[in-house]
């Protein structure tokens, strides 16, 4: 087996942290940087620097901004009535392309169930605050339609019920152009419940 220099070694482990690299994708990764003039090796790593330096969570909504309030908060255009609650930044940028046009909260907390994870260790005060204004008429959990994203919004729907709020969540059933006969059984059960007159 060939050995690697050392400090390519210690690249292809950093960049194996990373979620979803491979060992082979980190390693061509590694290989590809290794090619690049230093000047441009030196803008990537300056910026990984700059935005874990200057990146943070916003302290109205959760998004990750440079600014505080974020660019979200500060968009008077925005439906005031509506707040959308997911887990993850990445989420709200995904759900932005859909035209959504209200508020968001992002929990910024990982929670899994078999983990050493306790629901109550999650920061909802700010949440509890928004509810409590009386400006928020409906609470749109967009929380992952897995195990922990069932709890967790459970848990916040049972939250939210104190006060005078409708609460919905995304709807769950089969993807565009998926076929029904490869559906797991979940999914189409929630496609029969959710079903929609045509």
């Amino acid at each position: 087996m060939v050995r690697l220099a050392r400090p390519l070694e210690n690249l292809i482990d950093q960049l194996l942290r990373l979620p979803t690299i491979g060992p082979k994708t980190a390693q061509r990764l590694a290989l590809y940087i290794l090619k690049l003039p230093v000047d441009e090796a030196r803008l990537i790593a300056d910026a990984i620097v700059a935005a874990r330096e200057n990146v943070f969570p916003c302290s109205q909504c959760g998004y990750l901004t440079d600014t505080d309030p974020c660019s979200l908060c500060l968009d008077t255009q925005r439906d005031n009535s509506i707040l959308c609650i997911a887990k993850e930044s990445s989420d709200i940028i995904s759900i932005e392309r859909t035209g959504y046009n209200g508020r968001y909260f992002v929990l910024n907390k990982d929670f899994r169930l078999l983990g050493d994870y306790r629901l109550d260790e999650l920061d909802l005060k700010p949440l509890i605050d928004k509810l409590a204004s009386g400006e928020i008429k409906e609470v749109v959990l967009a929380l992952n339609p897995d195990i922990d994203g069932e709890v967790l919004s459970r848990y916040i729907a049972d939250m939210a019920r104190q006060y005078p709020v409708r609460i919905t969540r995304l709807a769950h059933g089969l993807p565009v152009g998926g076929d029904i006969e490869f559906a797991d059984e979940i999914t189409l059960r929630r496609a029969i419940e959710g079903r929609k007159d045509f």
